[in-house]
């Protein structure tokens, strides 16, 4: 893994399929995570394990002579904000699992786009123009379609969705911001390691093993899909702005459905069809008028 700054680009499509590679591990980590808790370990450990194990895995590619260069930012103020809105969005979403069915907690992740869009130009000053705005809002109206039979009595849970979302838009803005400013191993130490050096005490205190081999899978899973996913998304901040790449994450609503049906036997209904196609249809929109402005 290289420790080399490397400049920002103007590569938005790819920068989009990067995206889309990353919300599948991201996926993946939110299914892991549900299987350990439903399982019975406790959420902060689960936390601790997905953290941990993307830190070996990230110092694992890096030579021992390089990890002074690697712990050392250009912007340690905005790196540690970025590693602690990371682990705020982790504890807040594993603590949900244990309550909320993954297809709840997913389609309240999705209002990210919109947290991103409201604090993405006073944040970082980019231009958010007339239509990336009404893809977003359209494609909203497509998750509202996908949970609205599921919302007839709300669960103090989803407070901790919303908590997550959150987190998890400042995140994203983070990343934008240190793009062209540290090198990806450098974010990806601090993105590991902020969250691994809070969790520690609270996971070893109320520490607990899997029970079964499909547990130790997961265990063993959870780390190294964050590492891939947190890779891929450095990348692509670096190709194309935070408010470009956001509408991008309802397309993990397909991944997530995937999960919840093949992993917990959650059968998706025709409403998840019906907006899943307006999910679709907004991603394909911003991504047909990227390739515009690419050419122009």
């Amino acid at each position: 893994m290289t420790t080399s700054v490397l400049p920002t680009e103007e590569r938005r499509s790819f920068a989009i399929a990067l995206m889309l590679a990353a919300f599948f591990c991201f996926t993946m980590i939110d299914t892991c995570a549900k299987w350990l808790v439903l399982s019975g370990l406790p959420p902060l450990e689960v936390a601790f394990i997905r953290y941990a194990g993307h830190l070996l895995i990230m110092l694992a590619l890096v030579a021992p002579g390089n990890w002074r260069a690697v712990a050392r930012t250009n912007a340690p103020t905005v790196a540690i904000l970025r590693g602690g809105f990371l682990a705020g969005a982790t504890i807040l979403n594993f603590f949900a699992l244990r309550h909320l069915p993954l297809s709840v907690t997913s389609a309240i992740f999705f209002t990210a786009p919109l947290w991103i869009c409201l604090l993405g130009g006073p944040m970082l000053g980019e231009r958010i123009g007339p239509r990336r705005a009404a893809a977003v809002a359209i494609g909203f109206v497509g998750i509202l379609i996908v949970t609205r039979p599921g919302f007839g009595a709300l669960h103090w849970a989803v407070v901790l969705s919303i908590g997550a979302s959150l987190c998890a838009s400042l995140y994203f803005i983070q990343t934008r911001r240190l793009a062209g400013v540290d090198s990806t191993a450098t974010q990806q130490f601090y993105a590991a390691g902020i969250g691994t050096l809070l969790l520690a005490a609270p996971a070893l205190l109320d520490w607990s093993w899997p029970a079964a081999s499909a547990g130790w899978l997961a265990f063993a899973a959870i780390g190294a899909f964050g590492w891939a996913g947190h890779q891929i998304t450095v990348i692509a901040h670096r190709m194309a702005p935070a408010t470009t790449l956001a509408p991008f994450v309802y397309l993990q609503l397909i991944f997530m459905t995937a999960a919840g049906w093949f992993v917990f036997g959650s059968v998706p209904d025709v409403w998840v069809f019906v907006g899943a196609a307006v999910v679709v249809a907004s991603g394909l929109f911003i991504w047909m008028r990227e390739r515009r402005l690419e050419r122009a």
